[in-house]
Formats: structure tokens, C-alpha cells, sequence
């Protein structure tokens, strides 16, 4: 593993070493078998560390996305029932440790080790990684430091870990990822060693990864698509993971895949975009790149052609999946045709099943017409985390995965999606479900009633919209809304369009048309061209 941004680097056994210390560290905090341990950071070093850390000892993994707010940490936390916090200090506006005392308010009064928050009972340890450039920052109050963890290994022998990890089973749940729900609140989606690592490894099969390969890894870890399918499609190859920086920034990936000669780059089609429109773009010599994966939202034909002409990607995949799902269903293969990689998602991954059924009825349709796409096999998680209801209306009865997302398949087996089922929005790669926002909204004082919808958008596919409709006599403008999402929600939740309205666009049965809002948006904000038409 290399990550560039803070000169780290570690060779197999170095890596294994230091991820057993840590392993062994957590053990003597009293961390336990099948404990949750959350993870809050951005691409560092110790997030890989980590990662293998609590599988070492059958802990759970919850990845917490870094551009979560006080609001959305503490529903994970709560609804995770972590028993240990894994966090840095800043990121980009975010100052952690500041949000983490706002909602863990016992923490700056505790000492390490011996948190009892009265809102997170099950909360024990803080654990504090500082930034690697001041890594003699000093740790809060109430957190044991990255070193501290480190250190305290010494407690621990080897035989009591390799007996732990003995204990694990592959069936075991390893991560719980957090997935926005169209009930609302966030989903943690369990899923297991042998979910995880057969999915990164049948990637990595599929980009056909050795031990010579090199992958750029700017996605974000706390994602399927960082932590599987990049993490994990190297490990499972001997292959070497490569971290440009803690997060996305094209210059600093175009730099890594120079520097470090990487062969395989992730990302999803903004961050490509971002690259090949970066101004210093020619500057670089990224030949020695051939493969990586392409996945999150559709990818546009002009891009997928610059990413193979101009960034010699010859042999770059699409993928497409979801968390639940842990995560790829459908891959592209490296030897497909640039029209197939762009015009489908691929066929599906080995010892995967699908079945496209008509949502109404549950009956198949015959090849070539639209149905919802299912999925079942070993990849499949265990289910959303103390949510049994939620979980038995995702995975049926006869163990098939319904994804939402409707699809169509042609003879050779190559599926193409084609709309979705569920209320989803995508920008930029990052799922956001409007049901989450408009609930938050209506915490507003002032809002009466809102919708949020997704219009098109030139850059990220799509941007979030609200319509609001403000509460008898009161008045609200779309900077007073944004002020109240900031440090509350995750900056790409926060909408970009507002719209104040007396009222929705209803059916005769009184059900919000929200296609209608959608066409009404276009028309009004003149997103045309975005829309892929015309200009009326």
C-alpha cells in the first residue's frame, strides 16, 4: 500500500504487521468479538489498517461517511449501537472532534476507555488518528490516540489474536455500510467476510488484476467502492493499492498514477471528467494505466472514449451493483467492445444469479423487455441492521435481492439499466434518497410541507431540488433553508434548486406527481441541455 498524499508505505509484511499491532491494540481496549466499531475518516492510511484490524479480531466495521453532520452521526452511532469511534480531526469545513463532542457530550469530561454517554450507551472508546502532516498533534480529551492503540499491543500476545481470529467464521458479520433508505433514515446493511471478499475478488478477477498490477484508489472508502472493490480486488491479487490523497482531487490523482505507475484507476464518471478537463491534464504521462472500473451513475460515450484515448484506459470495466449486494452484480469485461461498455453494465459476476421480473405481477419477462432486476447469491448481505421489516421487504422469501432498479438483458446475457423503481437521486455518484431530506426539512420551523425531487445537472447527472411549501403566514427564502442543512446533513444532500409553492401537482387521487415537478424544473431553470433535449 502507498498512499502518496503522506508518504506511507507498506510491502505485504509490513502491512500484515502493522494491521496484527492494531488488531491486537483493540483487543486490549476490551474491544470484542462481533462489537461495532465505527469508523469516521477520510482516505488515510489507517482506514486500510483498520479495515483488516477488526476482521482480525470479528469486530464490525461501520463506515461512516465523512461528509456526515451531527445530525446524521448521531443516528449511525445510535442506531449502530457502536461500542467504539474511530475518527480524525478535520476535514476540508468539517471539524470532527467538535461534532463528536456535540453529540457525544460526556466525552471531553471522560477519560479514555471510560465514556458512558447517557443518548450512546453502548459507547466506550474514542480513538483519534492525527493529521499526517502534525502527527504530534495533541489528542482531545476523552480519546485515546492511533499511537496510544498501537502501543498498547504490547498487552496483547500473538496467540490471543490468533486465537480470536480462529474464532470468526466467513458467515460472520464484518462491516455494517449505511445505505439512505426511501423510509427515511438510513439502513445499515450487514454484510460479511465472505461477502466482501468474494466480491472483491471476483472484480479484480474481471479486471484481471496480478501482482504487477497498480490501482488508484480516489473513491471513498467508506464506500463499497473504496473498501471492496478497491481494497479488496488488490488484496485478494497481490496487487498494489495506491491512495492519491484523503479525498478526491484530480490533480493529485493525475500525480499518483504518474508517480507510482499505477495500472488501474477507479472512479465514478465525474471524477474522470474532472481529470481529463484538469488544465495541467497534458502535462502528465499516464501510459502506463490499462484497466480500473467506472461505476455509480451512468457513464457518458464521449468520456468512456477519453478515458480509453486519452487516458490509454484500453481495457477500463463498468460495474454496477449496490451496497446490499456488497457491492458489483454486473461487471463489463475488459475484452468488451467500447459500445457494450457504455451502452450496458455487463453481465453478471460468477455464481451470481439474476432474474428480471415485472413488478406488478413477479412473473419473468422474456429477454429483451423491462423488468425489475433481482439478485441472489453468497454476495448477498444478511440484512439491514435491527431493521427485520425493512430487511424482509428488500430480500424475499426465496433469498432474491430486489434492487429497485429496472433492466433489461439481450441474448448474450448483457444488461442494460433502465430506470428505477425506487425515489432515488444521484449526484455525482453519491446516492441520496429525497425521503431523508424531506424529513429533515420538515424539522424547519417555518416548512409546512416540501418535496425534493432530482433535476438534471451538466456536471454530477443530477442536483437535488426542493419544492417548499412555508406554514401559514410565514415567509422562507432558499438561503435561510441551505443555512439550515449546513453541519446537519451531508453537503451534497443540501439542495441546490428551492422552489417556494402554495401547492404540488397531484393526481385526482391526491398522490404528488413528482414527474410532473421534474418537467416543470426543466422548463423553469432551462436545464435542457442537461436533460438531454432541446431547447424549447
Amino acid at each position: 500500500m502507498v498512499h502518496v498524499e503522506a508518504g506511507t508505505r507498506f510491502t505485504y509484511t509490513g502491512f500484515k504487521a502493522e494491521c496484527d499491532r492494531v488488531a491486537r491494540g483493540l483487543m486490549a481496549l476490551g474491544i470484542e468479538k462481533g462489537q461495532h466499531v465505527g469508523i469516521w475518516v477520510t482516505n488515510y492510511s489507517e482506514w486500510v489498517v483498520a479495515q483488516f484490524a477488526t476482521a482480525k479480531i470479528g469486530a464490525v466495521l461501520v463506515t461512516v461517511n465523512p461528509s456526515y453532520r451531527t445530525h446524521e452521526l448521531q443516528y449511525v452511532l445510535e442506531q449502530s449501537e457502536a461500542d467504539a469511534l474511530i475518527l480524525i480531526g478535520r476535514f476540508r469545513s468539517s471539524d470532527y472532534v467538535e461534532m463528536a463532542n456535540e453529540v457525544i457530550t460526556e466525552l471531553k469530561d471522560s477519560a479514555p476507555g471510560e465514556l458512558h454517554c447517557a443518548k450512546l450507551p453502548h459507547l466506550r472508546n474514542v480513538i483519534f488518528i492525527p493529521p499526517p502532516s502534525d502527527p504530534q498533534v495533541k489528542t482531545p480529551n476523552g480519546m485515546w490516540s492511533w499511537e496510544d492503540v498501537r502501543r498498547k499491543s504490547s498487552e496483547v500476545g500473538e496467540p490471543a489474536l490468533a486465537q480470536r481470529q480462529a474464532a470468526c467464521d466467513p458467515g460472520d458479520t464484518i462491516n455494517i455500510q449505511y445505505t439512505s433508505g426511501t423510509t427515511g433514515n438510513p439502513k445499515g446493511a450487514m454484510l460479511t467476510h465472505h461477502n466482501l471478499v468474494a466480491n472483491g475478488y471476483y472484480t479484480g478477477e474481471g479486471m484481471r488484476f496480478t501482482e504487477e498490477d497498480r490501482l488508484c484508489i480516489p473513491v471513498p472508502f467508506y464506500h463499497c467502492f473504496g473498501c471492496v472493490l478497491g481494497n479488496l480486488a488488490c488484496v485478494t491479487h497481490g496487487s498494489t493499492m495506491v491512495i492519491p490523497s484523503e479525498y478526491f482531487e484530480p490533480l493529485k490523482v493525475l500525480q499518483a498514477v504518474q508517480q507510482e505507475r499505477c495500472t488501474a484507476l477507479h472512479g465514478v464518471p465525474t471524477m474522470f471528467i474532472a481529470q481529463l478537463g484538469h488544465e495541467r491534464f497534458a502535462d502528465f504521462d499516464l501510459s502506463s494505466l490499462r484497466t480500473g472500473m467506472m461505476a455509480g451513475s451512468p457513464c457518458p460515450i464521449e468520456v468512456m472514449r477519453q478515458v480509453v484515448d486519452r487516458m490509454g484506459a484500453r481495457e477500463i470495466t463498468i460495474g454496477y451493483g449496490q451496497t446490499e449486494a456488497s457491492p458489483v452484480i454486473t461487471l463489463t469485461r475488459t475484452e468488451d467492445t467500447l459500445e457494450r461498455r457504455v451502452s450496458t453494465v455487463g453481465t453478471v459476476l460468477p455464481n451470481v444469479e439474476v432474474k428480471l421480473v415485472d413488478p406488478e405481477t413477479g412473473v419473468e419477462t422474456p429477454t429483451g423487455e423491462q423488468g425489475e432486476l433481482l439478485t441472489r447469491s453468497f454476495m448477498v448481505m444478511k440484512g439491514y441492521y435491527n431493521l427485520p421489516e425493512a430487511t424482509a421487504a428488500a430480500i424475499d422469501g426465496d433469498g432474491w435481492l430486489h434492487t429497485g432498479d429496472l433492466a433489461t438483458v439481450d441474448e448474450a446475457g448483457y444488461y442494460r439499466i433502465t430506470g428505477r423503481l425506487k425515489d432515488m437521486i444521484i449526484r455525482g455518484g453519491e446516492n441520496v434518497y429525497p425521503r431523508e431530506v424531506e424529513e429533515f426539512l420538515y424539522t424547519h420551523p417555518k416548512i409546512a410541507d416540501v418535496q425534493v425531487i432530482g433535476v438534471p445537472d451538466e456536471r454530477f447527472v443530477e442536483e437535488v431540488m426542493a419544492w417548499v411549501m412555508p406554514k401559514p403566514g410565514e415567509t422562507i427564502d432558499a438561503e435561510e433553508i441551505r443555512d439550515f442543512c449546513r453541519g446537519k446533513i451531508a453537503h451534497y444532500k443540501i439542495p441546490r434548486y428551492i422552489k417556494t409553492a402554495t401547492e404540488f401537482p397531484m393526481t385526482v387521487t391526491g398522490k404528488i406527481q413528482k414527474f410532473r415537478m421534474r418537467e416543470m424544473a426543466i422548463d423553469e431553470l432551462g436545464l435542457h441541455k442537461a436533460a438531454g433535449m432541446e431547447t424549447a
